[in-house]
């Protein structure tokens, strides 16, 4: 664990490497890129592979200079190739990555899965679904909306959205 990363965020990261499939769900400011940049660092290490860190559109950039403030390689790629440590990447580019050339994902602003089309999301999913180690992040954890944690759920290869709405969630209007 680097010296870059506060107590609270390194407990957070070592969980999510132990565990190997988590969410990292954290306020805005407390730090969520740097615990993924560490956490997908420990992936491409374990893995001998690149991890796809993928985000909207407009924040790969901002991926990739934190990565250097924090003295972590990480580059992006707009057109699939997968070359470096730490690919950085948005949404409607993944389609040109194979999942095969990665070790680990990042779903960086996870909670844009909800509201995603089916076909996109489903793309993510399966995506994901290929790689042992997946991570998303968020800082809408959600705790009202059952979709995103049902989408999370599935992204993560836990429970399928439809499977883990009918085992915790009761429609009390339906009883007869």
């Amino acid at each position: 664990m680097p010296d870059l990363l506060f107590d609270f965020q390194a407990k957070k990261t070592e969980w999510a490497i132990r565990k190997g499939r988590g969410a990292n769900v954290a306020d805005c400011g407390l730090g969520k890129t740097p615990m993924s940049l560490v956490w997908s660092s420990n992936v491409a290490r374990k893995t001998g592979k690149p991890v796809l860190y993928m985000n909207p559109c407009a924040v790969g950039p901002q991926i990739v200079r934190e990565a250097e403030k924090f003295g972590v390689e990480a580059r992006l790629s707009r057109d699939g190739s997968s070359h470096g440590h730490i690919v950085v990447t948005n949404y409607e580019k993944l389609h040109l990555f194979n999942p095969g050339d990665f070790g680990g994902v990042v779903c960086g602003e996870s909670s844009s899965l909800k509201s995603f089309d089916g076909a996109r999301r489903g793309e993510i999913t399966q995506f994901m679904r290929k790689t042992e180690y997946r991570l998303l992040e968020t800082a809408t954890a959600a705790p009202n909306d059952y979709t995103e944690l049902g989408t999370s759920s599935e992204a993560l290869g836990y429970l399928g959205h439809m499977d883990m709405l009918n085992r915790f969630f009761k429609n009390d209007l339906n009883n007869s």
